[in-house]
């Protein structure tokens, strides 16, 4: 048993989140509390708008007695919840989801501010002062666990990963008919520290190889050049369904992160890795800390490529094809493990 399962076992638990009520990591923790606590309530909103979300769910916190609750989980963004009612919570065992950072997320990855700039500091004051709240704090990664206590100063013993997992009533393997070339399949938000470059660049060198066809799912900007071919598909967005129709039908999978330089992929496993293992589909991630954790855990086909190497990438994609679409493990120099 868990730190975090064996805190709520039996007891009365609050929940509170700032994010909508179906996104994965709420889904999976309220499934989780409601699996080993005695009873749940949960303060959040179904509201399409983050703003009316979080104004819904401060109100109905600041007339909401906590008394009864023996624990109080702090899901989502615990730094839009904590500080400002840190009164309330003084007597109760205080878990946080330290999903992500807001200094790292808005000043190293998304770079929006700077480190010593007014709003950077400020984010960085908020991290700290959100997670010294804490009891126990909940990361998505060990990797993310040693960087909250080296640049917060969290306390490395209050800190427990809890690994992502695909939604299964969506994601599950299923059959398809599937004839032709071997079909690759990227899907995700573009964010920066994916590497949509790297990626790109990749089946740049493979866009003439007519035994692959590529099928790349997100917002790609305007602004990035498309390697074109009829080899390739881009898909702007798609539905959730629709999305696992698509991974059904591909041979093999691009999960990340690939961008070489940006901390927070380094420390952080993607979420569509989950999905693509949840699907029982082969997959190449970027060779990092946090990806080498569940190394010997998952349970389909993974290969690893060192980030921000597109020519290795490319190369791996031909090995996952060359080998009856068994993607074999592989090390940063491309050697088989």
């Amino acid at each position: 048993m868990t730190a975090l399962t064996n805190r709520v076992s039996g007891k009365s638990v609050l929940f509170i989140t700032t994010k909508n009520l179906d996104y994965i990591r709420n889904s999976q923790e309220i499934t989780l509390l409601q699996k080993h606590a005695a009873s749940v309530h949960i303060i959040g909103s179904s509201s399409p708008s983050y703003p009316k979300r979080l104004l819904s769910v401060w109100s109905r916190l600041l007339f909401t007695s906590i008394k009864p609750y023996t624990v109080v989980f702090a899901g989502f963004s615990p730094q839009l919840i904590v500080p400002l009612f840190a009164f309330k919570f003084r007597h109760t065992f205080l878990i946080e989801d330290f999903f992500l950072s807001l200094y790292d997320t808005l000043v190293c990855d998304r770079q929006k501010v700077a480190p010593r700039s007014i709003p950077g500091r400020f984010l960085h004051m908020l991290d700290r002062i959100t997670i010294h709240k804490a009891d126990l704090i909940i990361s998505d990664t060990k990797a993310h666990g040693r960087y909250f206590a080296a640049e917060f100063g969290a306390d490395p013993a209050r800190i427990e990963p809890l690994y992502l997992e695909a939604d299964p009533s969506l994601y599950y393997p299923r059959k398809t008919q599937h004839c032709g070339p071997f079909r690759v399949l990227y899907f995700g938000s573009i964010l920066p520290l994916q590497g949509l470059p790297v990626i790109l660049d990749a089946v740049r060198m493979l866009k003439d190889r007519a035994d692959i066809t590529f099928v790349i799912v997100g917002p790609i900007p305007d602004t990035q050049k498309k390697p074109r071919s009829r080899q390739i598909r881009y898909i702007r967005w798609l539905p959730q369904e629709e999305l696992a129709d698509e991974i059904a039908r591909a041979d093999l999978c691009l999960a990340g992160h690939f961008h070489p330089t940006i901390q927070k992929a380094q420390r952080t496993i993607p979420g569509k890795a989950y999905i693509y293992e949840a699907m029982g589909k082969p997959m190449i991630l970027g060779d990092n800390e946090a990806t080498r954790e569940l190394q010997h855990a998952w349970k389909v086909p993974v290969s690893y490529v060192p980030m921000g190497d597109a020519r290795a990438l490319a190369d791996c994609i031909l090995r996952c094809k060359d080998t009856a679409l068994q993607c074999p493990a592989s090390t940063t120099d491309g050697k088989e493990e």
